[in-house]
């Protein structure tokens, strides 16, 4: 349930809090994939609770990077700039946009963990310990969630989603977001509904096929529901993770699923870090609706492209544009 509040003037409606979708993974195998399609119809975002992910696994990660963001500024610009993989501050991307945010980006292949991690840690062995540990985790985690979705859609091919993102040549990557505080002179808004906006990630979907994210039980990250363009505050959970239907699994889906539009808010006391796992196909995947997905009546709605077209194509525009981006008939 939404609890609404007004329409902010000449802005998008704001509402402080909706249920997304909580999905138990302990249930019963068609209730689980039945409830996964209708979230991704529906919201393109769902939660999941048993997900076999160790909170160990999950807890060390979270401390190697919360280490390195209290590093101070001279030490940490060392693994920087991101060129694509490293520490960047502020600037998201290379057209632009910027965020109230310093992020920390790594391949998923743990030999690129490993050398990356050299310019990160004062223990480089132990941060790429934890960071491939919980790559492994939720790459198991992301395979099993796009079986569910093959066998929810009755695909002929039940593998076919796992293997794009489970193969060695997945071009999946690791993100930790660090939000900080705002700065000890600003106040926010005397409006109970609206504090001033600190825009941590500005508004944008995801490209990849899936994102699984979760954040240090600090709120921040809302989405953008699709009917009416409002604006909702999505809570955390300090032990489940969410999951985001990305651009391709829109495409491979022909528009059934939705990728949903979400931002990050920078506007809480405490520090925020956020974990997000971006499951991506190998650069030379070929992308276009599945065949059970296209028929008379529903028609491809999309061209084929490389993910490399498209990651490309995605790098080149702002965050805001992205949503034009798709190869569209």
């Amino acid at each position: 349930m939404v609890v609404p509040s007004a329409t902010r003037p000449g802005g998008k409606k704001i509402t402080r809090a909706a249920a997304v979708p909580t999905i138990d993974l302990s249930m019963e195998r068609s209730v689980i994939r039945e409830r996964i399609v209708m979230a991704c119809e529906d919201y393109g975002i769902f939660n999941v609770v048993n997900h076999g992910v160790s909170m160990d696994v999950v807890q060390r990660l979270e401390r190697q990077g919360l280490e390195f963001f209290a590093k101070p500024p001279w030490e940490k610009q060392r693994a920087g700039p991101p060129r694509p993989f490293g520490y960047g501050c502020k600037n998201i991307g290379f057209n632009g946009d910027m965020g109230e945010l310093e992020y920390l980006l790594l391949h998923t292949n743990p030999p690129s963990v490993t050398e990356t991690s050299k310019s990160m840690s004062d223990d480089p062995a132990s941060f790429s310990s934890a960071a491939n540990d919980y790559i492994r985790a939720v790459t198991d985690l992301a395979c099993e969630l796009v079986d569910l979705v093959a066998e929810g859609l009755w695909l002929q091919e039940k593998s076919i989603l796992n293997r794009l993102i489970g193969g060695a040549d997945s071009d999946s990557v690791l993100r930790l977001n660090y939000y900080p505080p705002p700065p000890g002179d600003w106040e926010p808004s005397s409006s109970e509904y609206y504090p001033r906006e600190r825009i941590g990630f500005g508004e944008h979907s995801d490209p990849q096929i899936l994102t699984i994210l979760r954040s240090n039980d600090i709120g921040g990250l809302q989405i953008c529901l699709p009917d009416d363009e409002r604006w909702v505050d999505v809570p955390p959970d300090p032990t489940g993770f969410y999951v985001m239907v990305g651009d391709v699994l829109q495409v491979l889906t022909n528009g059934r699923f939705v990728s949903v539009r979400h931002r990050a808010m920078a506007n809480s006391v405490k520090p925020r870090l956020s974990t997000v796992y971006f499951a991506g196909p190998p650069l030379d995947a070929w992308i276009y609706p599945l065949p059970e997905m296209v028929s008379l009546k529903n028609p491809s709605l999309y061209v084929p492209f490389t993910w490399s077209d498209y990651k490309n194509a995605m790098h080149a525009s702002r965050l805001g544009d992205r949503r034009l981006m798709f190869f569209k008939r």
